[in-house]
């Protein structure tokens, strides 16, 4: 199963090898097996068909985390449809974008969600986009006789089509829509399964939207190994991590919002472990601060946090693996995924390429990579001559192939000519006993171009981090002083997105 084609030819492989299998429970105690996944995504299909969805339609869908969801996307990959499955923080201007510029014929949404109008929104694009049509989906998706169904047309991996469209979320400029296919889709759960030592047993943590690429990924590797998915539509620490304690979770995904929560339950119940079936904390999507991995593995057990690195255009570049040592599940993302062909490359910002442990702008090539993005005229300044995405990201490779993220171009905070790594002061502070959760940023300043700026989260607000505490702290660390934070702001809790980035521009608009 390793080896499908294509997704709707793995969801037939598993239904036939394990039809009684538990596919997912959710945060209802729902519970689907493979077989009738494969039977309800069928039904779903014959639906579409009534609505005029067929291969090569263009359909972009808002749902949450939920049963539903994964149906409706198992519906749409046996029609052989182009699906946009869109976030569901954004709202009308990022849709109305992904739709005009998809010329998506339907629009699916859920009803109301988290206090949000999805149907009001849908129902005004409809109003300005010709031609789209919209469906509201809760609980009911369309069905109708899997007998009309059309015969599915199977594809070679290297003639594999466009299916996928995923746009990153634009927060000064519009968003970018990157061209996948079933087959670079597939990567991902392929090296999920590698690195994690997956198997029948596991229960996989989907806590975080099923509509991120990431959350694909994780799909289609409990799939290739027939292990189930704990789906939880909204997570909340208080009703959440019970929920994954209660079904034996064993992958404790997906990023360090995520693991900091889990760590905080445990901290709570010391005497008892908290997940007594983990293997071990997968995270990605934002940084990790190395104490967090030492933390998690002493405190919760398993091999800790088992991170990596890759992006909506170019997902799970690096990881790390169960059996990677410490030192390296602590301080870097991982080796390349998959071994032999991700190639990675660091450039340094005069042009040449870097030497090993040399800080540089990450560019990655491999089959995971996407074709490039639905406006043609974003790829001439994405990838470079020899065809490698510029992540934009900083980072550097150790002599082992490990990569360390070190920031982003946009994240470097210059001072006097001064180059100051946000990642590096926040992975010090992180250490602090009074810091729960921070993010430096850099502040417009009139002598010096930019001000280094550490807003803090404090473990208790009673006893908060105060400014020459931070500065003394930082100083013991053996922190050059010219890095040194020039401002301390505390917060009551730090702003996160779904997959557990901090976004920074806000916190830029709050404190400049």
């Amino acid at each position: 199963m390793l080896d499908a084609p294509t997704l709707w030819e793995l969801i037939e492989a598993r239904a036939a090898a394990t039809p009684d299998a538990l596919l997912a429970v959710d945060d209802g105690d729902v519970t689907i097996t493979f077989g009738a996944y494969k039977d309800a995504a069928e039904r779903c299909a014959a639906g579409l068909v009534a609505l005029g969805v067929g291969e090569g339609t263009p359909v972009s869908w808002i749902l949450p985390t939920r049963i539903e969801a994964i149906v409706l996307s198992g519906a749409l990959a046996r029609l052989g449809a182009v699906q946009n499955p869109i976030l569901p923080i954004y709202r009308h201007r990022e849709v109305g974008f992904a739709v005009r510029q998809s010329q998506a014929r339907l629009l699916v949404v859920c009803g109301e969600f988290r206090g949000f109008d999805y149907p009001g929104m849908a129902q005004q694009l409809a109003v300005e986009v010709s031609g789209l049509e919209t469906l509201v989906v809760d609980r009911d998706l369309p069905e109708g006789d899997p007998a009309t169904l059309p015969v599915f047309s199977s594809v070679r991996v290297d003639e594999s089509p466009v299916r996928w469209l995923f746009y990153t979320s634009g927060t000064t400029a519009d968003p970018k829509g990157a061209l996948h296919t079933d087959a670079s889709i597939m990567v991902p759960g392929r090296s999920l399964v590698r690195v994690c030592e997956m198997d029948a047993d596991d229960r996989i943590a989907l806590v975080f939207p099923f509509t991120h690429v990431g959350g694909m990924g994780w799909f289609i590797a409990g799939l290739m190994v027939g292990c189930a998915q704990i789906v939880v539509e909204s997570f909340d620490p208080v009703t959440t991590i019970p929920l994954l304690a209660r079904h034996g979770v064993t992958l404790a995904t997906a990023g360090t919002a995520f693991h900091q929560a889990y760590l905080e339950a445990q901290r709570a119940k010391p005497e008892t472990p908290l997940f007594a079936k983990i293997k071990n904390f997968p995270g990605g999507g934002a940084p990790k601060p190395p104490q967090l991995h030492y933390d998690i593995k002493s405190e919760m057990g398993g091999a800790g946090i088992v991170s990596g690195y890759g992006l909506t255009e170019c997902p799970i570049v690096v990881m790390n693996a169960n059996t990677d040592p410490d030192e390296k599940l602590a301080n870097t993302e991982g080796s390349a995924n998959p071994p032999g062909e991700m190639q990675i490359k660091v450039v340094r910002l005069d042009g040449d390429l870097a030497v090993e442990g040399e800080e540089g702008e990450i560019r990655v090539k491999g089959p995971q990579l996407c074709m490039g993005y639905l406006d043609p005229s974003l790829n001439d300044a994405a990838f470079d001559a020899a065809g490698f995405f510029r992540t934009g990201d900083l980072g550097n490779l150790d002599p082992d192939g490990f990569l360390t993220i070190t920031g982003r171009l946009k994240d470097v905070i210059i001072r006097k000519g001064e180059n100051i790594s946000a990642k590096e002061v926040e992975d010090l502070l992180y250490q602090h006993p009074k810091v729960a959760d921070v993010a430096v940023i850099g502040l417009p300043d009139p002598k010096t171009g930019e001000r280094c700026c550490a807003v803090v989260q404090c473990s208790d607000a009673s006893t908060p981090l105060e400014f020459d505490e931070m500065v003394a702290f930082l100083q013991n660390q053996d922190l050059m002083l010219q890095k040194v934070p020039e401002q301390l702001e505390l917060i009551d809790e730090l702003p996160r997105n779904p997959t557990g980035k901090i976004p920074k521009h806000e916190l830029r608009e709050r404190y400049g």
